[in-house]
């Protein structure tokens, strides 16, 4: 039984990422840390706060992260986010707001505890900037000993969402997102290299709504806009990414990816900013603190997604 923590910003493949877990018989999902990026920090503590509770597990607790970038002094959500996850994250669809409050304690120093206290059974899946991240390393450079992270962001041997290089989770914050890759930590990057690999469809969505509940319908509604704007933006695809919930999947089963061991930078500085790719002064160091997703196992993945979601949401 894994202990997960999910960083999300929470717009919608993080709302699947959450009724993943849940979903999961070999997951005990102990906590939700906010960021920034599809939504402001706040709206992502408020999805993340109505959607547990959507899913029956209003026991998740739920901390705020940091705001912004390290370098910046705020963060707006950008027209391109808003389109592709709605203004509210979920696609403009009403799920009940939760009567629950977040956490008082920081979404940092949630981390540094649970990772000293769990150790290896815990599994880190931060699926937006690595703001909060970064500032726990910072805060704790001897978490980057016992911390296991599994992340969804950055792009290898494909064109980054942003621009040709830059992935749009890496964009918000590539100064974290350097110093996380640097700093021995144990990480699996799950980025576009995989993720566009993985797709869902209104046939699926289907199913949920077929269902006949309160969390089927509503998630089969967040979805059906997701695939709508992907419609828009990527025809080509013939579906939505399942960027987040494959991160949280590979972080209890990492044979779903097959992976590339290699030290990692982020570009931070010039036309290349944001960019993920091996870094030159460590390639021949013996010891890899990273891996990076290059295939995935499609059919594998997308069959334990729709079980175990589509149970979760038969009995929400």
């Amino acid at each position: 039984m894994k202990k997960i923590i999910l960083d999300l910003d929470t717009g919608i493949d993080d709302a699947l990422a959450i009724a993943y877990v849940l979903g999961s018989p070999d997951a005990e999902l102990i906590g939700i840390t906010g960021t920034y990026g599809n939504v402001l920090m706040e709206q992502g503590l408020a999805n993340s706060l109505a959607l547990t509770e959507l899913l029956g597990h209003p026991e998740v607790p739920v901390f705020p992260g940091k705001t912004h970038a390290l370098a910046q002094d705020g963060f707006a959500v950008s027209e391109a986010s808003a389109f592709i996850h709605g203004r509210n994250g979920i696609g403009g669809v009403e799920v009940p707001a939760s009567r629950r409050a977040a956490e008082k304690t920081p979404a940092v120093d949630f981390l540094i505890e649970a990772a000293h206290r769990l150790g290896d059974d815990l599994v880190y899946v931060p699926t937006g900037a690595l703001t909060n991240l970064a500032a726990a390393l910072r805060k704790d450079p001897s978490l980057s000993a016992c911390l296991h992270v599994v992340m969804m962001g950055g792009a290898l041997t494909v064109p980054g969402n942003v621009n040709a290089w830059t992935e749009a989770n890496i964009s918000q914050d590539p100064e974290a997102a350097d110093e996380v890759f640097r700093s021995g930590t144990d990480v699996t990057m799950v980025g576009l290299d995989v993720t566009l690999q993985t797709l869902l469809t209104k046939q699926e969505t289907g199913q949920w709504r077929a269902l006949g509940t309160k969390a089927g319908n509503a998630y089969a509604d967040i979805v059906d806009y997701y695939i709508g704007a992907y419609a828009k933006t990527a025809p080509y695809l013939g579906g939505c990414g399942l960027h987040d919930p494959l991160a949280a999947a590979v972080a209890l089963d990492p044979t779903l990816v097959t992976c590339l061991a290699i030290n990692m930078k982020v570009d931070t500085e010039g036309a290349t900013r944001g960019r993920t790719i091996g870094d030159e002064t460590r390639l021949n160091d013996a010891k890899k603190t990273m891996k990076v997703a290059v295939a995935v196992d499609t059919e594998r993945f997308l069959s334990q997604f729709m079980e175990r979601i589509t149970k979760l949401l038969a009995a929400a």
